[in-house]
């Protein structure tokens, strides 16, 4: 058997549709882990802290708008509440996924900036969007909880970035 025949390698390379398929599969795992995360936190701590964020109804006043401005009739009630948790899941997931393009090294800084960004734009921006504020807020808490969430979100997508080589490869060892 010729020296050159690699016909028995146990490491197939990948070809670039292959390569290409599991590096989106990373951006969106890693942006999916940020968007459970901020999910999570503002689900199970509205539900126990009487001031914490709302960014629920944020969100359901942004859908409800948005498909009435497309002569849509929005859902309601736990319907509307569950496309809300959807589309942001779905957003969020995408907007996260950013902190894994790039250089492993520089995840914790695109997570940091992103989920501090993301943060600081759902306390500012819901009122000059016309999406009132979130009930029930309590000035300083509910804002910076509300930074902390996405914050949080942001450095959840980073730690996973780091650990997940960037050219998509499942080998988390490293």
């Amino acid at each position: 058997m010729p020296e050159n025949d690699r016909s028995n390698t146990s490491t197939p390379v990948p070809a670039p549709a292959q390569e290409r398929r599991a590096r989106l599969i990373r951006l969106g795992v890693v942006g999916l882990a940020g968007a459970v995360t901020v999910t999570l936190l503002n689900e199970g701590v509205r539900r126990v802290l009487p001031h914490a964020p709302r960014i629920e109804v944020i969100g359901e006043r942004a859908l409800a708008g948005s498909l009435e401005a497309l002569n849509i009739n929005p859902p309601q009630g736990a319907s509307l509440y569950r496309w809300t948790l959807l589309g942001d899941l779905l957003s969020n997931t995408l907007y996260f996924g950013l902190v894994g393009l790039g250089a492993r090294q520089g995840a914790w800084e695109r997570g940091g900036t992103l989920g501090l960004a993301a943060g600081v734009g759902a306390v500012v921006l819901p009122r000059p969007l016309g999406l009132g504020g979130q009930p029930g807020s309590r000035f300083p808490m509910t804002p910076l909880l509300t930074v902390g969430w996405y914050l949080t979100g942001g450095l959840v997508s980073a730690a996973l970035s780091r650990r997940w080589p960037a050219d998509g490869s499942k080998d988390l060892s490293q």
